[in-house]
């Protein structure tokens, strides 16, 4: 069974970094994409950051120029490199994987909260 595990959510400051890191276990192929979704209390799911198996990236406008996603050197992991955070960054992130073979399959980990105080 693939898993998906997030770490390093944490309770931050106005202006402050963190590192959140996904790890895949169970899984006998490599992702064709990774990403970093996030769900404050009241909203929809959104899409942070994205990286594809050629390294290509996307962001989302309110995160871009602050946060950085990156694959991992073990297989099917991806790290989010956060930094100036704000109080709207506060929210449930949350893991991504996608594998592209007869059809599009998604996976999708349990969430890591992230908590930005002013």
């Amino acid at each position: 069974q693939v898993q998906l595990v997030e770490s390093g959510g944490d309770l931050v400051q106005v202006g402050g970094s963190l590192i959140l890191s996904c790890a895949t276990s169970g899984a006998m192929f490599s992702f064709d994409s990774m990403g970093w979704y996030r769900q404050a209390p009241g909203k929809t799911r959104e899409l942070v950051a994205i990286i594809n198996s050629d390294y290509s990236t996307n962001y989302a406008d309110s995160v871009k120029g602050r946060f950085t996603i990156a694959r991992g050197n073990a297989k099917n992991t991806v790290h989010l490199l956060m930094n100036s955070l704000k109080p709207e960054d506060t929210a449930v992130y949350y893991c991504n994987g996608v594998r592209r073979w007869l059809g599009r399959n998604e996976y999708w980990g349990q969430g890591t909260q992230v908590t930005v105080s002013s």
